[in-house]
């Protein structure tokens, strides 16, 4: 049976939430005044969640302070699920570097990075949102091409480009986190109340050098709660999380020297090959599926091929070491047969 043209597939169903974030939903049929719209929606839950952090919103509280009716909201946003992704794409939006900008692969990704951690600042809640899968609406999307090409030129195979944009993300949420509960901390006075120099003082006699060899020294030169600019409002200005940035991508240049630029393609090179295979529509092409079937095979051979080859070079590696070892051994040995053959003479 023939495959039905493009004019006879039916549409791509997607959940509600999802064809909302892409404009693609079907319109409520019926609502109440035009004041009511999605937009207007995502809006005042974001300012909300903003003043309240995000346990605060909720349909009612929305509702409420638009005016209107829990049930009027229903009738726009289906449910609260629904509601927090549109807030989570509203807030994730951007300002992407124009494709045109020229600079190296660790300028990028520290742009990126600061790009997604300035919006965690900007709205905190952001981080409180469980991560759930792999993004499908248009901002976050758009925050995944924008890394794709910061790294493009980068010898890493897809998965491993996916797996760094995860190390990076995961490193900007996190320290987010981190500097929002210490914020919070130190508004209600936590903080200052514990790191203050009456309790640090109690604890000097506390943290002795004999039970804690090597924080007491830190203790001792008061470094221990130095302040980490966790309060600052420039993303890129905490010395923690510059120091920590700057090793993970010292990291993937590491990586990126032992194991990349053998046997994976050209990045440019690669880009052109997947943009090709995505114009031939792969998931109605037998011939294209047959072929992705291919390379992801050869890609899995490399890796394990790859994994071989460090695998010899440890043992090679261990084995000069053990050598080494043993002809220093041999020349103590002859050394002092030697001296006491003088001792003898």
């Amino acid at each position: 049976m023939a495959e039905p043209g493009p004019e006879q597939r039916p549409d791509p169903e997607l959940p509600r939430g999802i064809a909302l974030a892409w404009g693609v939903a079907a319109h409520p049929q019926r609502g109440p005044k035009r004041e009511l719209s999605i937009e207007r929606i995502v809006e005042v839950a974001i300012e909300i969640a903003d003043s309240e952090g995000l346990g605060a919103v909720s349909m009612s509280r929305v509702a409420s302070t638009l005016g209107f009716t829990t049930m009027s909201l229903y009738r726009y946003v289906t449910s609260k699920d629904d509601l927090v992704l549109l807030m989570q794409e509203a807030a994730s939006e951007l300002p992407v570097p124009d494709a045109s900008l020229e600079r190296g692969w660790r300028d990028g990704v520290t742009a990126w990075v600061l790009g997604i951690r300035a919006g965690y600042q900007r709205h905190p809640w952001l981080v409180d949102i469980p991560v759930s899968g792999a993004p499908l609406t248009p901002n976050s999307l758009m925050i995944v091409d924008w890394f794709l090409r910061e790294v493009r030129d980068l010898p890493l195979d897809d998965g491993e480009k996916m797996a760094t944009l995860l190390l990076c993300t995961s490193y900007a949420r996190a320290t987010s986190a981190q500097d929002r509960d210490i914020a919070a901390a130190a508004a209600a006075g936590a903080i200052a109340e514990a790191t203050g120099e009456q309790s640090l003082s109690a604890l000097m006699e506390l943290v002795t050098p004999e039970r804690f060899p090597d924080l007491a020294p830190l203790f001792q030169a008061g470094s221990y709660a130095e302040p980490s600019g966790a309060d600052d409002p420039a993303p890129d200005s905490a010395p923690d999380f510059v120091f920590g940035l700057s090793r993970i991508l010292d990291g993937i240049e590491t990586y990126v020297e032992r194991h990349g630029g053998e046997g994976r393609p050209d990045g440019a090179d690669a880009a052109a090959a997947d943009s090709a295979m995505l114009a031939l529509d792969p998931p109605r092409d037998p011939e294209v599926r047959e072929a992705a079937k291919a390379r992801r095979e050869a890609e899995k051979g490399v890796r394990e091929a790859e994994k071989v080859l460090r695998e010899a070079q440890k043992r090679e590696r261990e084995a000069v070491k053990r050598a080494r070892e043993r002809s220093e051994r041999a020349h103590e040995r002859e050394a002092r047969e030697q001296e006491r053959a003088q001792r003898r003479g």
